[in-house]
């Protein structure tokens, strides 16, 4: 997991589209779930006043340390999305990306209600997170993942199971305290693969980290033949996205 995403950068659609839910320039922002600070960097870069980043994993910590090493704006905090030890009306801004799925429902408004405590008076959480209508969606040259729930059923079944509808999301957001919610989505590029031969490759590299690891190395190959037959080219250069639902609220 450590350097799944070492050579990832945010894209400019997500960029744009945080610039429409709010002005990052000059606030103080916490990265809950920053993983290996990606969106972190990004923050920076749109002009953020300070970055705090908080992980459960002290080696996500590591990583993101790693990668922020030139930043002098930025502080490290062990510690999990209902329990982050900031202070009351610390940040401007919160940003939860990829997290809620790891969060049980029934723990959900906890998690949001401990963004609520953080943020200023007017400060904005912004929740990025994939519901199970998001992960159905039908497979095409860009939403490759479509293709692997189209070929295996079973990963679907699972993959829906770890996911938080949208009104899921926004009970627990309303239940938190939060009254003005706003929901948008977005295509995000994951990777951009020169060749099917490219893409397969790095598909054969996801058991470890992805619901592919569910697969038997047949099933991989059978899997990797079945897209094959439906891009039906072997030569295009194929941008896989993933698409996500991405929820704002104002305290």
């Amino acid at each position: 997991m450590r350097q799944t995403y070492a050579t990832r950068q945010a894209t400019g659609s997500w960029k744009s589209l945080i610039n429409q839910i709010i002005d990052v320039q000059g606030r103080s922002v916490a990265d809950i779930g920053c993983g290996g600070g990606i969106y972190a960097k990004a923050l920076l870069d749109m002009g953020a006043a300070n970055i705090t980043c908080v992980d459960s994993s002290e080696v996500m910590l590591e990583d993101a340390q790693s990668k922020l090493k030139a930043q002098s704006n930025v502080n490290y905090v062990q510690g999990d999305a209902a329990h982050t030890i900031l202070a009351d009306k610390q940040c401007d801004v919160v940003l939860e990306r990829a997290l809620i799925h790891h969060i049980p429902r029934e723990e959900l408004a906890a998690c949001f209600a401990e963004a609520l405590r953080i943020l200023r008076p007017g400060g904005t959480l912004i929740i990025q997170d994939r519901t199970p209508e998001d992960c159905l969606l039908a497979g095409s040259q860009t939403n490759i993942r479509g293709y692997f729930f189209a070929r295996y059923p079973k990963l679907a079944k699972q993959e829906v199971e770890r996911r938080h509808d949208n009104a899921t999301v926004m009970s627990a957001l309303h239940q938190a305290g939060f009254r003005v919610v706003q929901k948008r989505q977005l295509w995000e590029t994951r990777q951009i693969h020169t060749n099917f031969a490219a893409l397969e490759r790095d598909l054969k590299a996801r058991t470890g980290r992805s619901i592919l690891h569910e697969l038997s190395e047949a099933e991989l190959s059978d899997l990797n033949e079945y897209i094959r037959r439906q891009l039906d080219s072997d030569y295009q250069a194929i941008v896989e996205q993933d698409r996500w639902t991405i929820w704002s609220a104002m305290r």
